[in-house]
């Protein structure tokens, strides 16, 4: 509430619902920049920088007032149908002071995300902001977050110490301009990174206009003099004759130039093949953990081919590379092929016939293989014992690997509903109970002006003849007419409290176990403690009312129609 901005989903009232508090937050209808950046794969330089200057323009706001997001990710910036980019779900977030920064403080963001010192645990500040929103933008110009892995501790691990592949690589048309930025957010070193938002956001700006400001070379750095050529006078040259140690001279200088020659012929081939060496050879670069996909483009770049070979993993992803061959770092002949292990998804297992069974001995089978995700659907058939599996999906005999879901259709027994409209509630009650139905004791009225309806099913849901599994709860409408209706007054009371109270209560008829809902209410904490409360009671029945305030059972006592609240 201490933040008011056109780039963060503004907060507009707070409340309570039983014990339960709430927010009532703008609505902002539109899609995650995660999911704008899933379907378009990568985003231009130009639109990924905006969009980060409207994020740095919320956070700027936020840190200002001494808010700490700690949890900037994609999921959590939308975008609106009109292009507008709203910062969203403070939901752990901080006020920057001493009693909440402490090294002891262990609340964290998301861990494809967060910031080094909040991978160690420590306390985070506006450069973790700022690291988080360079990993954003890094994943908006190349489509990749920098850092995964197939557990959490792994990524965390490489916020602390791996440089992720340059964004170059990934997507060649990024400005330089744009890259060193996004690299100075991602310091994994706070004092190194942007201190302020403002400051990322203004040499965004820079970058987006291309106006780098360059050293200029003076002109006489880029001179070289070269000395004057000495003209000899032909005129005053002597002929001399040549004495037999001149000769020994010149053959040992001629004899000094040929294995000079020799010498730097040498050099020269052998540089020439060192330097082929050099222009044929490359380091293999890491790509276990990357997809098959991006392993292959990061080793075409470097001029290596790939060879494939598929395997099943439980730890790794479909399509991920789990080991290389050569290793990561060593050096090789571009041209060379890199084997890759490919994970094809975890070991599949057969799912066994479990017709028949009940279905905690289903479920208890099918996590003992290795099967986690199973869930129970009840449906009615007859023909089965209740609570006993009728049919599987995927069917029985299908090869399946332990991370996929299994649903378990058990029989919940059989019954088929009965016509109820024109029933009174005490006979529709009754007619229920004997089929194993129960009523839904939230009542829904239709107005009529027909006194011999007032009181009487209007309609149901579901309707007449249908099958249903034992116990299904059936909503009924009853004709209510205002001349025929009338209301029963009864004074609650509430105990003192500083905090807001929520006030619930219910109709219980005799001879009937369906509570119906009557009325429900908060009594706020500067309220007055006895309040007046309006009640309907359906039907001629006498009436037993209960008062909760909060779940807990304050006050009851009897009603009717015809008679006054009985306290």
């Amino acid at each position: 509430s201490k933040m008011t901005h056109h780039n963060i989903v503004n907060l507009l009232d707070v409340g309570m619902d039983g014990e339960n508090r709430y927010l009532v937050m703008e609505y902002v209808q539109g899609k995650t920049l995660k999911e704008v950046i899933q379907e378009r794969g990568r985003l231009s330089a130009p639109l990924a920088c905006q969009i980060a200057i409207r994020i740095l323009s919320a956070l700027e706001h936020a840190h200002r007032n001494g808010i700490i997001h700690r949890d900037i990710k994609p999921q959590n910036i939308l975008v609106h149908a009109d292009g507008h980019i709203k910062v969203a779900d403070f939901g752990i977030a901080r006020i920057a002071d001493s009693s909440t920064l402490t090294k002891g403080d262990n609340v964290m963001g998301s861990v494809h995300y967060f910031s080094p010192e909040q991978a160690r645990g420590e306390g985070a500040n506006a450069t973790s902001d700022i690291y988080s929103t360079g990993i954003v933008l890094y994943e908006m110009l190349t489509g990749r977050v920098p850092f995964d892995g197939d557990n959490p501790v792994a990524v965390a691990m490489q916020h602390l110490h791996a440089t992720p592949i340059p964004i170059l690589y990934l997507a060649p048309d990024v400005p330089p301009a744009v890259v060193r930025v996004c690299m100075k957010a991602m310091e994994k070193n706070p004092a190194m990174r942007y201190q302020s938002a403002r400051d990322m956001a203004a040499d965004l700006r820079v970058a987006l206009d291309d106006r780098n400001e360059r050293p200029a070379y003076r002109k006489n750095e880029l001179e070289v003099r070269m000395p004057k050529p000495q003209i000899r006078n032909s005129k005053t040259d002597k002929r001399k004759r040549l004495s037999g140690s001149d000769w020994r001279k010149i053959r040992l200088w001629t004899l000094t130039a040929l294995l000079t020659i020799g010498v730097f012929t040498g050099l020269f081939f052998g540089i020439q093949a060192i330097y082929q060496r050099i222009l044929t050879s490359t380091v293999v670069p890491k790509v276990v953990g990357y997809t098959l996909e991006d392993a292959d483009e990061v080793l075409s770049k470097e001029g290596l081919d790939s060879e494939v070979n598929f395997v099943s993993s439980d730890s790794y992803e479909k399509n991920t590379v789990i080991m290389q061959k050569p290793e990561a770092d060593e050096t090789t002949r571009k041209g060379n092929k890199v084997v890759l292990m490919v994970s094809k998804g975890p070991t599949e297992l057969e799912i066994p016939n479990l017709e028949n069974a009940k279905s905690s001995e289903a479920i208890t089978a099918l996590k003992n293989q290795g099967f986690e995700n199973v869930t129970v659907e009840r449906v009615p058939r007859g023909d089965y014992l209740e609570d006993s599996v009728v049919s599987m999906e995927p069917a029985a005999g299908t090869m399946l690997s332990r991370d996929m879901p299994i649903k378990l259709y058990v029989s919940g027994g059989e019954t088929v509903i009965p016509d109820l409209e024109m029933r009174t509630l005490e006979e529709a009650e009754q007619e229920l109970q004997g089929l194993n139905l129960t009523m839904n004791g939230t009542l829904q009225y239709v107005d009529t002006d027909d006194p011999e309806q007032h009181g009487l099913i209007a309609s149901q849901d579901p309707e007449a003849g249908v099958h249903v599994v034992l116990n299904t709860a059936v909503t009924v409408m009853v004709y209510r007419c205002p001349a025929e209706s009338e209301e029963v007054q009864i004074d609650v009371t509430m105990a003192e409290s500083d905090q807001d109270i929520m006030v619930r209560v219910t109709l219980i008829a005799q001879n009937s176990s369906i509570e119906l809902e009557g009325i429900s209410y908060v009594c706020a904490a500067n309220a007055y403690r006895k309040q007046t409360v309006n009640l309907r009671v359906p039907d001629s029945r006498e009436y037993t009312f209960n008062v909760y305030a909060d779940g807990e059972l304050i006050q009851q006592g009897l009603l009717s129609a015809e008679m006054s609240a009985d306290e």
